[in-house]
């Protein structure tokens, strides 16, 4: 490397793709906020890498990206080479583009953070759409098919990831999910501004074209039974998500006007592209949550996460006259991403940090009309090392809102279909996978205590990073290849 090129993010500054306007973004424009980079400022922000001996970028990220070999092909030109290394590590690279918190994983440890970060996301997103756009597909040439069968229930970034790989192990990977579109919450839970759909149709064609099949708008447990997976397929993994929202126990939570995060945001992605109306009952949620217009409303979002993030910038570009997010810890302590809070706070979403809800008021219709609540100071750490937020004695006050979105996190739930074949599971409703069983023999990484089943992503952790349900998808489907392969 030259002494140019070993300085040069010395001479070049760290820049991101142009963004839509702020002024278009507050009218209700949903394109996705941040731009393509072209072929000149990839390459720039590329070569701000200083292909430090210990990439500090590839092992903070969850999937171990090769990062700076990546970088190194985009300066060269090498841009379908790029996207074939990409994918050796993460089946979903141009969806972990745009969704990674960056910030808090390679970004945040690159080596350059204090004078400016390589652009490593949008680098990777540039990448993957630019391979993608001139006919790159994945190498499937030698590839064998072995004639095995596994069953994927979920379309979700655990379930797609899963898929790509067994594919690449020759196995035929039928995947089920109960809604209409692939994507899970890539589809319906984030926002178009973050990730436009049409990127998620795309890489159904190429999951299609590599081999995997889709079984769409199909429930197990209500169209097909698991004693028909079993019995047609060599294995199943199941990555069914966490959907069940975390109850804070609120008074006034079921008042109309109140509303979760997750159905606030899966009937609005619907809206958005063209799938639904406002004012009928959320699929899913019907006859309990009716989604109103949130024209000229105000709007309370409690939480703090990416989530309660995605919530309060939607309802910014649905019209809504005031959005306040309140959070019971403060910024510092905030689990949103800082980009996205920074995003938030430029299209005009006001932040009160140190608040506590206590309760949802109603007002003379019964409808919610404020939400109670209480400052904060930060006292002693909890039992995984973040302080807990107490109480001010005599600080309560009144937040006047329309609409309530209650955003504290979702988990997982097992369901009766799964407990009923005696897999086992914690009592937060996560599945186990892999560890020890009963009589002294090892499980394989994320098989569950039956032994044709696994699992992976959210469904075993917990609400999580989509980048991290990428790398157990993949990691699972290797522990099935071996299972079924040897």
């Amino acid at each position: 490397m030259s002494r140019k090129q070993a300085f040069q993010f010395l001479e070049l500054p760290r820049q991101m793709p142009q963004r839509i306007p702020v002024e278009l973004r507050t009218s209700g424009d949903w394109g996705e906020l941040y731009g393509k980079f072209d072929k000149a400022d990839a390459q720039y922000q590329a070569g701000r890498c200083l292909d430090c001996g210990n990439p500090y970028c590839s092992w903070k990220c969850p999937v171990h990206n090769a990062i700076p070999q990546w970088l190194q092909l985009v300066q060269e030109n090498r841009i379908h080479e790029a996207a074939a290394l990409c994918h050796t590590t993460n089946p979903l690279p141009e969806v972990c583009g745009r969704v990674c918190p960056q910030d808090r994983l390679c970004e945040g440890s690159c080596t350059l953070e204090e004078f400016g970060a390589v652009t490593i996301g949008a680098v990777e997103k540039y990448i993957v759409d630019t391979a993608l756009a001139t006919g790159w597909r994945p190498d499937m040439g030698s590839v064998t098919p072995t004639g095995k069968r596994v069953a994927v229930i979920g379309a979700g970034p655990a379930g797609l990831s899963c898929a790509d790989q067994l594919a690449h192990a020759g196995i035929h990977a039928v995947v089920f999910d109960r809604y209409e579109q692939i994507g899970g919450l890539l589809q319906f839970g984030i926002p178009s501004f973050k990730l436009d759909k049409s990127v998620i149709a795309t890489r159904r064609g190429v999951l299609e074209g590599m081999g995997v099949e889709f079984r769409l708008g199909v429930e197990v447990g209500r169209d097909v039974t698991m004693e028909q997976l079993l019995g047609e397929f060599d294995a199943v993994f199941l990555g069914t998500g966490a959907y069940r929202y975390t109850d804070g126990g609120l008074a006034g939570q079921d008042l109309e006007g109140v509303l979760p995060a997750l159905p606030f945001l899966v009937q609005n992605a619907r809206i958005v592209t063209g799938g639904d109306t406002w004012g009928r009952p959320i699929a899913g949620w019907e006859d309990k949550i009716v989604l109103p217009d949130l024209t000229g409303k105000r709007v309370v979002v409690l939480g703090g996460g990416d989530t309660g993030m995605d919530c309060v910038r939607s309802a910014i570009r649905l019209g809504a006259a005031k959005v306040t997010c309140a959070y019971r810890r403060d910024e510092a302590n905030m689990p949103g991403s800082a980009r996205e809070v920074a995003n938030a706070r430029e299209e005009g979403v006001r932040f009160l940090f140190n608040r506590q809800p206590l309760a949802v008021e109603a007002g003379p219709d019964g409808k919610a009309c404020a939400v109670r609540v209480v400052q904060t100071r930060l006292g002693e750490p909890d039992a995984r090392g973040r302080r807990s937020a107490e109480p001010i004695e005599g600080s309560q006050s009144l937040l006047e809102a329309d609409v309530v979105i209650i955003a504290f996190g979702f988990s997982p739930t097992l369901p009766e279909w799964l407990s009923a074949l005696g897999v086992e599971g914690q009592a937060n409703g996560r599945i186990v996978a892999g560890g020890v069983n009963a009589d002294g023999s090892q499980r394989l990484p994320y098989q569950t205590t039956h032994p044709k089943l696994f699992a992976g992503g959210d469904a075993v952790r917990g609400a999580d990073l989509v980048v991290t349900a990428v790398a157990e998808g993949r990691d699972a489907a290797a522990s099935i290849a071996e299972l079924l392969l040897g």
